[in-house]
């Protein structure tokens, strides 16, 4: 038995069932996805050595466009990962389409067991004997979807970040803005630099000068030494400025000339500096509105906005959902030890019926407290603590009694953190009543 790990996507859930009990026998371990978009995901959370990859997911679609997309995203973040692509279709040109775009090997479906193994095994033997891929620490992946805004999105992404046009990116708090800006750098020109970032709402105005546009030895009190500013840092790469509609209208000034001469000024200097950044910012604020306040500067917006990217909040995401939890389930489950861990039906189902004010992170942060505290190997709903709050409205609707009781004890969970004797005790019944009410509600 080869010790390695093989992840077979394929949306065809008999080709993933006969190839898990297939190799099996012939890998220490085997990890299967129905959908392509949950490739990057695994593997930033899993060691993988090797890929099957089919090469058309649209039903009535056969050119292999899709399964080719998906192995140039494998081979931009694992180069010398090995794939084998598969397709039903016997069709040369798909073959040297594949080989071309760097594929291992080629397979046909339906396939001869014997000769599967000994080309999978090949490819296998192919690639240096350890993993291609660690878990990446401290850094997620930028998990697309298939929601139409999201797909709509991605192509503008696509299109902009091969240009040095400067991006702006509006969303609600916790829709992954830096993400999307570490997407744009990472398919840009400048890639091969680390992308800076700085968030303008935590620079106060007596050190934004020294932090934007960097600094001469003895030039202010404490200036021990000379230091280059984030514009001098990210020379030749992307500057993310975040949160920045928190910029006060001063700092937005000094802003605005510089990003208008395109060269920077240290403090204690007279040495003027070109600057060669890509320009992308983000905020959550409306900053169109605070223009029309007077709070932002409209020239300055115009110097951001070259393209304006919007990303939509999770709960107008769809399905998009699902892979968020997936993600973020296997991704604590491997940082807690709880590999048995598992989500129940009637969690899955409050995590998609909630709301999410705080979109993807605030997903994150429930799910990754659900696998801390729960006590067992299952994730119930009582597991899974949001901030759910239920503002009565006047509407020709009125819920029943059970839905308002079904609320009320949900309600007392959250406020006493899970502890039931307090629960029982906030809401006056006795804890048996209690127990037996969150088995009737499934809570």
């Amino acid at each position: 038995m080869e010790k390695g790990t093989v992840l077979i996507v394929d949306d065809n859930k008999g080709v993933l069932t006969s190839l898990e009990l297939l190799l099996e026998t012939e890998f220490s371990e085997v990890k299967t996805a129905n959908n392509p978009n949950q490739i990057i995901s695994i593997l930033n959370t899993i060691p993988i050595d090797i890929i099957i990859l089919d090469m058309n997911f649209s039903a009535g679609i056969n050119n292999g466009n899709e399964g080719l997309y998906w192995l140039k995203r494998i081979r931009e973040i694992a180069p010398t990962l090995p794939v084998v692509m598969l397709t039903a279709y016997g069709d040369v040109e798909l073959a040297v389409k594949a080989l071309k775009n760097e594929a291992t090997d080629f397979l046909l479906k339906p396939w001869d067991n014997q000769t599967l193994i000994r080309k999978i095994k090949e490819a296998f033997g192919s690639c240096p004997k350890k993993k291609n891929l660690a878990p990446k620490k401290n850094k997620s992946p930028m998990i697309v979807g298939t929601s139409p805004t999201m797909l709509q999105l991605m192509k503008m992404v696509v299109k902009v970040a091969r240009t040095d046009a400067n991006v702006l990116i509006t969303g609600e708090n916790g829709t992954g803005k830096e993400m999307l800006a570490q997407e744009i750098h990472r398919l840009s020109t400048r890639r091969e630099h680390a992308m800076v970032t700085v968030d303008m709402g935590a620079i106060s105005e007596s050190l934004f000068e020294s932090e934007l546009f960097g600094h001469e030895r003895g030039s202010f009190t404490n200036a021990y030494e000379s230091r280059p500013g984030k514009f001098e840092a990210a020379s030749g790469s992307s500057l993310f400025m975040d949160e920045i509609g928190n910029l006060p209208l001063s700092m937005q000034a000094k802003l605005l000339t510089v990003l208008q001469n395109r060269s920077i000024t240290r403090i204690g200097s007279n040495k003027v500096i070109p600057t060669d950044i890509r320009l992308i910012s983000a905020t959550n604020r409306n900053i169109q509105e605070m223009v029309n306040e007077g709070t932002f500067r409209e020239d300055l917006l115009y110097r951001l906005n070259t393209i304006h990217l919007e990303i939509p909040p999770l709960r107008e995401r769809g399905d998009d959902i699902l892979l968020f939890i997936d993600y973020f389930m296997q991704r604590y489950a491997t940082k807690y030890e709880r590999k048995d861990i598992s989500l129940h039906e009637h969690a899955l189902e409050k995590l998609c019926n909630y709301h999410w004010p705080g979109n993807i992170r605030e997903l994150q942060h429930a799910i990754e407290k659900a696998i801390i505290l729960c006590e067992g190997d299952v994730i119930r709903p009582k597991d899974i603590f949001v901030k759910q709050t239920w503002v009565p409205q006047f509407s020709a609707t009125v819920p029943n009694l059970e839905e308002v009781e079904r609320r009320a004890i949900e309600t007392a969970i959250r406020q006493n953190d899970g502890n039931l004797t307090a629960t029982a005790e906030q809401l006056g019944i006795s804890r048996q009543t209690l127990y037996n009410k969150i088995k009737r509600f499934k809570l």
